[in-house]
């Protein structure tokens, strides 16, 4: 189906890593790695539907472009607050505090893409203390508890459904993006590798097979 990106402007991201989720786990860095299940708060349905799928972790540092738009046209389902800790989220913290983006605040996004499910996790970190969407502005529940919101076609609003390119959120400073994908899905580039920078706008990989 054809190449996806991650956005559509023209400043530079760092890219931390990417690849193969393996036994329910992401690579985080060397010696580290998290558990899909923790990452997305603890729901094991959500979590089976990105065993030994694809992962991409990217980094946005205070200097970057703090706006995330979709990689894929997809249909939100549900969105999912987990508070925690608030860590750097900088290369050289990722190196030494194990399971770091599944102990940071977080914000769970579940789209429905012609790639299947595909889950946007938006990380907090250090002076990052809240997430907007473009839907629901500031999640910032007062609760300490993980908050749930679910997305039908049928609400009155209507869906919430963004075109690949679209602007689904943003951060208040630099922080992490982590997204998720089945297996046999999507195919990322060979030219690309751990640690190299990249353009918004510029592809990541390809969709190579869809849900049905």
């Amino acid at each position: 189906m054809g190449e996806f990106f991650w956005g559509g402007c023209e400043i530079f991201k760092w890219f931390l890593c990417f690849g193969r989720i393996q036994a329910g786990r992401i690579f985080q860095a060397k010696g580290h790695r998290f558990s899909v299940q923790e990452l997305l708060g603890g729901d094991t349905s959500q979590a089976a539907a990105f065993e030994d799928g694809a992962f991409v972790t990217v980094y946005l540092s205070p200097r970057d472009y703090h706006r995330v738009h979709m990689p894929l046209s997809g249909r939100l389902t549900d969105m999912t607050h987990i508070p925690g800790r608030l860590f750097s989220v900088s290369p050289s913290t990722t190196l030494t505090i194990p399971r770091l983006f599944s102990r940071n605040e977080r914000v769970v996004n579940l789209f429905e893409t012609p790639a299947g499910p595909m889950a946007l996790v938006l990380v907090g970190a250090i002076f990052v203390a809240s997430m907007d969407t473009v839907w629901a502005g500031p999640v910032t529940p007062m609760s300490r508890r993980t908050t749930h919101w679910r997305y039908a076609e049928t609400t009155p609003e209507g869906p919430v459904a963004l075109a690949r390119g679209d602007e689904m959120g943003r951060f208040n400073m630099g922080s992490t993006v982590i997204l998720l994908f089945p297996r046999d899905r999507v195919k990322w580039l060979e030219s690309l590798g751990p640690g190299q920078s990249v353009r918004m706008g510029e592809a990541l990989g390809a969709v190579t097979g869809t849900r049905g």
